[in-house]
């Protein structure tokens, strides 16, 4: 039995097409999927929201990065300006993911330990003037 093949809006008017789905993280977007995906977001940077003109520079990004879990589809995809707001956008997906790999070495016991030595230690508490008048006291 086929897996059913999700719908989605065709926003160039028409009947529902099937959502595109790559077959490999590296699949690269057909041009008919990218105009499909420009005029759903209405011809804006999803993380600017500043319109996109003819001659702006613009790519298409994973709005979750296939490195934190995304999918290469069409839904997860979305038209950004091309420059500092999509290197910002990758960069904040890069100390994402970074997070999420320490936390999870954390998690198993595998984070790296501090150099020296690193045993706790307590402090001395008769050393402190506190405890020198108790001692004086008796």
């Amino acid at each position: 039995m086929s897996k059913a093949v999700p719908m989605i809006d065709n926003p160039l008017g028409g009947r529902d097409v099937p959502e595109w789905i790559g077959r490999t993280p590296d699949t690269p977007i057909p041009p008919r999927v990218k105009q499909r995906i420009f005029v759903r977001h209405g011809g804006k940077c999803h993380r600017t929201g500043v319109k996109i003109g003819p001659t702006d520079a613009k790519d298409f990004d994973h709005v979750i990065a296939l490195c934190n879990g995304g999918e290469n589809r069409e839904s997860n995809i979305a038209p950004i300006l091309a420059g500092k707001p999509h290197a910002e956008k990758t960069a904040e997906d890069v100390a994402i993911k970074s997070k999420t790999a320490r936390m999870r070495a954390k998690h198993l016991g595998l984070h790296p330990k501090p150099a020296g030595n690193s045993r706790l230690r307590s402090r001395n508490t008769f050393q402190t003037g506190r405890n020198r008048q108790y001692e004086d006291a008796r």
